[in-house]
């Protein structure tokens, strides 16, 4: 009989490799590539701050794992409380395995039970483990001793912050990518006028690109002080 596998959650169309604005982080990107592949580690652990692409370049790793034919299972874990742990049973037979955010099952006993014993047969058939979470493996909060210790395994590899002016260039990239063009200056507003969190200018630059379509005007920096005194 075979294995029964939980339902395949959607992957994020444009969070793809191409779509991520790398900087400094190529190396990561590369690592990434490579295990995918099957020609790397067969266990990532990707840490960093919030908001500098961890869950882009886990969702990233799955959309490559598909394009060369190859199984894989993207699984967010901020909430364990909202799916049951058994979603794991199964996992082992893919090819590769994405654990986003793993912090957030700590001291979570039913979780980090499975997720031991999940790593133990997904390891055991040869299969690549990807995981993130905002700190070192050694730093988590991770109650099973032995749980802590196999997230040590594999490559440690911490997601670097970009520097400011990569931080316009990535802004100007990410608009190219939606179809529209920001100038640098219109990047060096808003990055000194809002939240410099990326994943919060990304989802300012697709409500800009609605309000210059409806405006049927280019992004200037005195249109663009407009919506933001308009914005809710």
């Amino acid at each position: 009989m075979s294995t029964q596998l939980p339902l395949q959650f959607e992957f994020r169309a444009n969070q793809t490799f191409n779509d991520f604005f790398a900087g400094s982080n190529l190396e990561i990107i590369n690592h990434l590539q490579n295990s995918i592949k099957g020609e790397g580690e067969q266990q990532i652990f990707l840490w960093g701050d919030q908001g500098l692409g961890k869950s882009h370049l886990l969702q990233a790793a799955c959309h490559q794992a598909q394009s060369i034919k190859r199984s894989s299972f993207y699984l967010d874990l901020t909430n364990p409380t909202l799916a049951d742990s058994s979603i794991l049973k199964g996992l082992d037979t893919l090819d590769i395995v994405c654990l986003d955010n793993i912090d957030c099952i700590a001291g979570n006993n039913e979780w980090e039970i499975a997720v031991f014993n999940f790593f133990n047969r997904h390891r055991d058939s040869e299969r690549t483990l990807i995981v993130s979470a905002s700190c070192l493996p050694n730093e988590l909060a991770i109650q099973l001793p032995d749980l802590k210790t196999r997230l040590n395994w594999g490559l440690t590899l911490k997601l670097q912050p970009l520097a400011n002016q990569d931080r316009i260039t990535a802004l100007i990239f990410k608009a190219n990518q939606m179809g529209f063009e920001i100038s640098p200056q219109v990047g060096l507003f808003l990055l000194t006028h809002y939240d410099r969190d990326l994943s919060a200018l990304w989802r300012l630059l697709a409500q800009l690109d609605q309000a210059s379509l409806a405006a049927k005007r280019k992004l200037t920096i005195p249109f663009l002080k407009t919506i933001l005194d308009d914005a809710p």
